[in-house]
């Protein structure tokens, strides 16, 4: 008996199944994204927790072995992290507080200096902007004076959320031995290996970025202001602080930051010293880009600028400023995730090559 001739043509099928795919992984994302962002408050904490946990792995993982009790560890790298964040909190704000009014001052005037020389709006300058501004403020004060409670409560959430997530980092940094248990509790029979294999991958990607940007941050920090206070620019501290809380937006934040540092130098100090600022902060990024990034940060975070930018972009567009804060870390899980699943499939060569339902190639 002749087989029937398919419908349609091997490739037609074979794409009509790559198609199914990826329509059900899209599925999938959207309603895990729906539901993060409804119950977004308790997500938040979760994720902070994450990020502190990678953070802080090593620390801990070192005072396990050589013989400390994980709580004691645990409660002693919490310990630390408050110590260390608030402290850098602490001076970063206080950097660009002391230097706020002269960095804002010095916008102005470069923004004036802009629009002198290039001739952009007839007529036009930073004051009228300004009482524009003034004027519209003025105009919505009742709304903006309503809106103090909610001040208030947004104040108070930001605390609570920090509080839980410390209190998640310690149990995840004192229970971190139990995960692997857990994979296999709850991953189906026969893929507890397969689910261990990609949290472990997962979390190693984040642990790679919080360990590489920290100091990589810190690196840029130093470096901008040494070179911004060289060449006399004012209110260089609170710019490198700027600096080195823009390092964890990547790209986005260290151009936010350098324009920032060269409009500064520009009022205050000339052509000649903003075009000597530019340098410093191009050199940076250079150093960044060809040093520091290959040598410290792991590679299982190297992702193509177009991807981090892509990632940045639906941060934001789904949850603002964190978001954008949260993108590259879980992007770079998401592609370790996706590369232990690629090396599994890889070493089980008697699988065909296709999503299920699609005709192998002849």
């Amino acid at each position: 008996m002749q087989t029937p001739k398919p419908l349609l043509p091997d490739a037609a099928r074979r794409t009509a199944a790559w198609c199914g795919v990826l329509l059900l992984v899209a599925g999938v994302a959207g309603v895990v994204i729906w539901l993060c962002a409804t119950l977004k408050t308790a997500v938040t904490p979760v994720l902070l927790a994450l990020l502190g946990t990678a953070l802080l792995g090593p620390v801990h993982r070192r005072m396990t072995a050589h013989g400390v009790n994980r709580s004691a560890a645990a409660g002693f790298t919490c310990a630390l992290l408050v110590a260390v964040v608030g402290g850098a909190g602490y001076i970063v704000v206080t950097a660009l507080v002391d230097t706020g009014d002269q960095i804002v001052r010095s916008l102005k005037d470069s923004a004036q200096w802009v629009i002198d020389h290039f001739g952009i709006a007839d007529g036009a300058n930073v004051d009228h902007l300004a009482s524009n501004a003034g004027n519209l403020f003025e105009k919505f004060g009742a709304s903006a004076a309503g809106g103090l409670l909610s001040g208030i409560s947004l104040l108070g959430s930001l605390v609570a959320t920090s509080v839980l997530a410390l209190l998640l980092t310690f149990f995840f940094l004192r229970d971190s031995d139990r995960a692997a248990h857990l994979a296999h509790a709850v991953a189906p029979r026969g893929a507890g290996d397969l689910v261990e294999a990609m949290g472990r991958r997962a979390f190693e990607a984040v642990e790679g970025f919080m360990r590489g940007t920290t100091v990589i941050a810190l690196i840029d920090a130093v470096c901008i202001t040494v070179g911004l206070l060289i060449l006399k620019v004012p209110g260089a501290v609170g710019l490198g602080a700027l600096v080195f809380v823009g390092a964890y937006i990547p790209y986005l934040g260290a151009f936010i930051s350098g324009a920032v540092a060269v409009l500064v130098a520009l009022a205050d100090r000339g052509l000649v010293i903003a075009l000597w600022a530019l340098g410093v902060v191009l050199a940076v990024q250079v150093l960044e880009g060809h040093v520091l990034q290959p040598v410290i940060q792991s590679r299982t975070v190297q992702m193509h600028p177009a991807m981090v930018m892509i990632a940045l972009t639906a941060g934001a567009s789904v949850a603002g400023l964190l978001g954008m804060l949260l993108a590259v870390p879980l992007s770079a899980a998401a592609f370790g995730i996706i590369g232990e699943l690629r090396e599994g499939r890889l070493a089980s060569p008697e699988e065909p090559d296709g999503p299920p339902g699609a005709s192998s190639p002849s």
